[in-house]
């Protein structure tokens, strides 16, 4: 993938650049996960070199990056896997802790391993578009959906009170604002679920809402297939 185009934080016009990266971005790569992902975030979950190098290798198609000013200021990771609705899973378990090893060349579901932008670009709205471009990814290989678990790091104040599932209902209602959740929302995912103990991670009290964007030509596919 290769795509060209002005970003804009609303004042600034700066050429920007989404394409797979490779082995000559690793160190740029995990900067951006260390700037993207702060203490709490436990920082041996930032990737390393060999997890970097099995993305680049395995499924090359599902390893993006965007550049502006020059340098890395964002990523997102993607394997492939076939995993039912029902299915109970973990972050670890899902992307084989990050090393993407268990990648299906077939599966129908494009799964996020991860998406990042260093803080100071994120008024770029680059996050959009990276999942705009992982979901042209969908289209391109015939996938059915691209899912993944989508931190609530929001839950936390109001964990006393609610359950995972009824703050991720309250989310999506636009009653209230998550960090993470309302950002996949305004990128078109769809809340189908609750994953408890998904990852570390206390802000959201080890909890992830499991978000789906579905091939919107899946049926055609099919028929045509």
């Amino acid at each position: 993938m290769l795509k060209k185009w002005i970003a804009t934080d609303g004042e600034r016009m700066i050429p920007a650049v989404i394409r797979n990266y490779t082995k000559r971005d690793f160190h740029g790569l995990i900067e951006v996960q260390a700037a993207s992902f702060p203490p709490p975030f436990p920082p041996e979950l930032w990737w390393n070199e060999e997890q970097l190098n099995e993305h680049v290798t395995r499924f090359p198609e599902g390893a993006l990056c965007v550049e502006m000013d020059g340098r890395i200021v964002g990523s997102m990771t993607a394997l492939r896997r076939t995993l039912r609705d029902d299915e109970p899973h973990d972050w670890a378990t899902v992307t084989d802790e990050g090393y993407i090893r268990n990648h299906e060349p077939d599966g129908d579901t494009l799964y996020v391993v991860d998406i990042c932008v260093t803080p100071e670009y994120r008024r770029f709205g680059l996050g959009k578009w990276l999942m705009q471009s992982m979901y042209e990814t969908v289209v391109y290989l015939g996938c059915r959906r691209l899912l993944g678990g989508g931190r609530m790091p929001g839950y936390r104040n109001y964990a006393d009170r609610w359950t995972p599932e009824e703050y991720v209902e309250r989310v999506a209602k636009g009653e209230i604002k998550d960090p993470v959740l309302t950002f996949l929302l305004r990128c078109g995912r769809t809340p189908i679920g609750v994953a408890r103990d998904y990852l570390e991670d206390e802000e959201s009290c080890n909890n992830a809402a499991l978000m789906e964007w579905r091939n919107p030509f899946w049926d055609d596919m099919r028929t045509k297939g």
